[in-house]
C-alpha cells in the first residue's frame, strides 16, 4: 500500500441497534471511523431487505462523516435523488443491475456525489477497464451480497491485486473498497492485494 493511500476504516450501520442508530454512529466516530457505510438491499438484487432514503437521512444528522451508501438494489436509477437528498457523500451501485450503466454513472456525476461502482465475487472485471475513468470507488465484494457473517472468500486477493493493476493505469486517483469477511487476518491481507478502504461490520 502506497503511503499516499492510507487505510480507511468504514463501519457498517446495518450492525447498528436502530432504536440507538444516532448513539451507535457516535461511537463509531469516536472510536477512529472514517467514514460511515450504509448497506441499503431491495429483497430483490439480494434476499435481505434493509432501508431507505430515511434512515441515511437519519445517519446524516448524526454525523459530518462521509456516508457511503451501497446500494444492492435493482433499478438504482430510479432512487440515485432520493439518496443523494438525504444526504450520501457517494453511492455506488452494482454493474449486475445495471443495463445503461455509462448513463447510470453520469446521472451520479449530475447528482454531485462521488460514483461508486460494485462487482460479485464472480463478475468480470472487464467492465471496470471502460468504467474506471467515471469512477471515484471500485467496490470489490469479499462475500455474496446481502447477509452479515460471512466468511471471505479467497480469491479475493487476486482480484484486487487485478482490480489495483487496473485502476493504477486507468484511474489512479479511484479508491479501492472491499466488503465483507473483514477481520484482523483477512484486512491485512485486503490491505495487502490493494484495498483501502475497509467495510467492517
Amino acid at each position: 500500500m502506497p503511503a499516499d493511500r492510507p487505510v480507511r476504516i468504514a463501519p457498517s450501520i446495518l450492525a447498528a441497534d436502530f432504536g440507538r442508530l444516532a448513539e451507535q454512529i457516535a461511537a463509531a466516530e469516536a472510536a477512529g471511523a472514517d467514514l460511515i457505510h450504509v448497506d441499503v438491499m431491495d429483497g430483490r438484487f439480494v434476499p435481505n431487505l434493509s432501508f431507505g432514503p430515511v434512515v441515511v437521512e437519519a445517519a446524516r444528522a448524526a454525523t459530518d462523516l462521509y456516508l457511503d451508501v451501497h446500494l444492492m438494489i435493482v433499478e438504482p436509477e430510479r432512487y440515485l435523488a432520493d439518496y443523494e437528498a438525504a444526504g450520501a457523500d457517494g453511492l455506488t451501485v452494482h454493474a449486475e443491475v445495471s443495463p445503461h450503466l455509462h448513463r447510470t454513472l453520469q446521472q451520479l456525476a449530475d447528482l454531485g456525489v462521488d460514483r461508486g461502482l460494485a462487482l460479485n465475487p464472480l463478475t468480470p472485471l472487464d467492465v471496470l477497464e471502460d468504467a474506471l475513468p467515471s469512477l471515484d470507488l471500485v467496490l470489490a465484494m469479499s462475500v455474496n451480497p446481502g447477509f452479515g457473517g460471512q466468511a471471505y472468500i479467497p480469491g479475493t486477493d487476486e482480484r484486487l491485486r487485478r482490480i489495483a493493476e487496473m485502476r493504477d493505469r486507468r484511474n489512479p486517483a479511484c479508491a479501492i473498497e472491499v466488503d465483507g469477511g473483514i477481520g484482523h487476518a483477512t484486512a491485512a491481507r485486503a490491505v495487502e492485494a490493494g484495498a483501502e478502504i475497509l467495510v467492517a461490520g
